[in-house]
């Protein structure tokens, strides 16, 4: 806990996340690099669903990511309605663009992959359908958080919708063993997997690749916020000043 309050002070924070930053990213670009020409190059095709398995090395970390991001935001909210930490809802706000993006990945190539698998391009199957209600969500607290910087506000309301639609992870996480749905159970544990470690391998690589990219994605758009916050403190006090002398 000592640690979250020292990182309160936006001085701290941003002279740890500078340098964080772009090491995050590159080591992120550099890793699913490997993690692509694995995928593409290196691994040979499923017995079942041939060359089409090549889409888990992008639609896998796009899922984690969509859903971890939430997860993200959900945290960010609680620290701010318990601990009103200045820096909590400036994470949300950075997190749910490049959240948005993947679980809209995470969609897209779910329908390319469904296409020659279920013979359709959409199915609206537990899995599928709750995952697209979190893009939904991920879009409306965008638009709440707008709307409340509009209004002036003290950034509560889109700190209980951050954890209000913390509802829909363990849906998604579960859809596939409370329902009767087309999409597959889970493959990969952390112990063991049904997928073959020829085929497997590259994920791990392009796993860590994405959530080092994002990680480095938010932490520059906080860096981002917290610039543009500080220029607007700026020119307020610029635009106080000259009514003072005038």
């Amino acid at each position: 806990m000592q640690s979250l309050h020292t990182l309160a002070n936006p001085a701290r924070f941003l002279k740890l996340a500078r340098p964080l930053t772009a090491l995050l990213f590159w080591a992120g670009v550099g890793l699913i690099a490997v993690g692509v020409w694995g995928g593409l190059t290196q691994t040979p095709p499923d017995y079942l669903q041939g060359e089409t398995v090549r889409i888990l090395y992008i639609h896998v970390p796009t899922a984690w990511l969509g859903m971890g991001g939430w997860s993200g935001i959900a945290i960010s909210s609680l620290v701010f309605l318990v601990w009103r930490h200045p820096l909590a809802m400036i994470a949300a706000r950075a997190i749910a663009p490049p959240g948005a993006v993947f679980a809209g990945l995470c969609l897209a190539t779910g329908s390319i992959w469904g296409r020659p698998t279920w013979g359709t391009w959409w199915q609206w199957d537990g899995r599928l359908t709750s995952m697209l209600l979190l893009f939904f969500v991920y879009l409306g607290f965008m638009a709440l958080v707008r709307a409340d910087d509009e209004r002036g506000g003290d950034g509560r309301i889109p700190a209980l919708y951050g954890i209000a639609g913390s509802v829909l992870l363990p849906i998604i996480r579960y859809s596939v063993v409370w329902w009767n749905t087309l999409h597959q159970g889970q493959s990969i544990g952390l112990t063991k997997s049904t997928i073959d470690s020829s085929i497997l391998w590259p994920l791990w690589f392009t796993l860590g690749g994405f959530t080092f990219f994002f990680a480095g994605i938010v932490l520059m758009r906080m860096r981002t916020i917290l610039a543009r916050t500080k220029a607007e403190a700026r020119l307020r006090r610029m635009a106080n000043v000259v009514e003072v002398t005038a």
